[in-house]
């Protein structure tokens, strides 16, 4: 990730991430009725999304696969960290909204 983002840019990622998924995640709480489950898969979407180093490469050479993975997280700029934690927000609020909503009596959510 660059990290060179005009406010206009960084506000727009912001609130894309933070939409995109929210309705991925209020989607699969509808549908699989388990609250949490973005909020825990959010992570593992965030190590695809940041590292180069292949899916299957964590499980045959995990040291520099992990390892790779903290450079790549210690590299990342303020402007990515509030890109991507804006996903795990919506994440959050979407299993808030669901336990609202099967709170309140719907019975589809």
């Amino acid at each position: 990730m660059d990290g060179n983002f005009s406010l206009v840019q960084l506000m727009l990622s912001v609130l894309i991430f933070l939409v995109m998924f929210f309705g991925i995640g209020f989607l699969l709480n509808m549908l699989l009725r388990m609250t949490w489950l973005m909020a825990l898969v959010y992570p593992i979407v965030v190590i695809l999304i940041i590292d180069d180093v292949e899916f299957f490469d964590y499980f045959t050479s995990p040291a520099l696969a992990f390892q790779s993975l903290g450079d790549k997280l210690m590299s990342l700029h303020m402007a990515d960290i509030l890109i991507l934690s804006s996903g795990l927000v919506g994440a959050i609020i979407a299993g808030i909204v669901i336990k609202m909503l099967r709170k309140n009596g719907y019975q589809m959510f």
